[in-house]
């Protein structure tokens, strides 16, 4: 099997807290809520999916209350997003608002060409106002 443009992505990582991470992804970035666990099930994690709508990628976010994967990020554990315009202030101010904290890029590209904001998690979400070019 070839992966090619329509395969389906999922990124995953850990959250201490789905709620805080919904406000930040949700409210803050923009995506949509396509799925999240509505009951705790023993043995099971609890889960949040978000993404675009019909999109060939969404971004998962798990807690096992019962054994917790406390998150780890790094300076470079990035999550960017290729805007193709001038990242707007509006926009960052409501990712700080839902939860987030404007940081600087280890990477100074990413600061030349965008904006960093560390997610509740410590995660980095990059807002480049470059196009993708691939």
């Amino acid at each position: 099997m070839m992966i090619n443009v329509r395969t389906r992505v999922r990124v995953a990582r850990p959250s201490r807290d789905l709620a805080a991470a919904e406000r930040f992804y949700v409210d803050g970035l923009g995506l949509d809520v396509l799925w999240r666990s509505t009951e705790r099930v023993p043995g099971r994690h609890d889960l949040l999916m978000v993404g675009p709508p019909d999109g060939s990628w969404h971004f998962e976010l798990t807690r096992d209350p019962e054994r917790p994967s406390e998150p780890v990020p790094t300076v470079d554990d990035l999550f960017v997003v290729y805007l193709g315009a001038p990242v707007e202030e509006e926009q960052v101010e409501r990712l700080v608002a839902a939860g987030g904290t404007r940081v600087a890029a280890h990477n100074p590209y990413w600061d030349e060409h965008g904006v960093t904001v560390a997610d509740p998690d410590g995660y980095r979400l990059v807002l480049c106002s470059r196009a993708w070019e691939g």
